[in-house]
């Protein structure tokens, strides 16, 4: 990747994350501008080829995630931040960012979890998710964002925060090469 497209990433990323963390949500302006962003600096950069990237990494973003979004176990902010930042990085990376951020996601779940000591009300969530998954229908109410006493991790902080040190280590990577 090129430089440009790296550092407005690590922008766009840094913002969200600090936004979702104090606010838990992630404004439309930034990942709006950030998506204009990502397919402008590629296509300058690229040309053709960089706007085929950029398309095909915010399209993988949005499709992705767009299943948790309708089962809302997910927020919108989210959901389009995954766009925006699959177009400054394409569809590959993107891939790795989505998985790791998983993780990252998961690692900040069980700390809250144990935080709060509720390990045994989310086990028994889990089984009702699975229970619903095995039997095809929805969950019910209590594993939905909906639900006011529900754990929320803000995953816009876990894909952030994978973005960013995806990010500076390409751009120490591009940088130590000269």
């Amino acid at each position: 990747m090129k430089p440009l497209p790296l550092i407005l990433v690590l922008l766009v990323a840094a913002l969200a994350g600090f936004w979702d963390s104090r606010w838990r949500r992630i404004p439309n302006w930034l990942t709006v501008a950030g998506l204009i962003a990502g397919v402008a600096a590629n296509t300058i950069l690229s040309g053709l080829a960089g706007l085929k990237t950029s398309l095909l990494g915010a399209g993988l973003g949005l499709l992705v995630l767009l299943p948790f979004v309708f089962l809302r176990s997910l927020g919108a902010g989210d959901w389009k931040l995954a766009g925006a930042l699959g177009a400054f990085v394409g569809w590959r990376v993107l891939a790795d960012l989505l998985i790791a951020s998983m993780f990252v996601a998961g690692l900040m779940a069980v700390v809250l979890i144990v935080y709060k000591r509720r390990v045994l009300e989310t086990l028994r969530n889990m089984a009702r998710m699975l229970a619903a998954l095995l039997t095809l229908h929805m969950p019910g109410a209590e594993v939905s964002l909906d639900n006011p006493r529900a754990l929320k991790i803000p995953y816009g902080v876990a894909l952030a925060l994978t973005t960013m040190a995806y990010a500076i280590m390409s751009l120490k990577v591009l940088w130590g090469a000269r």
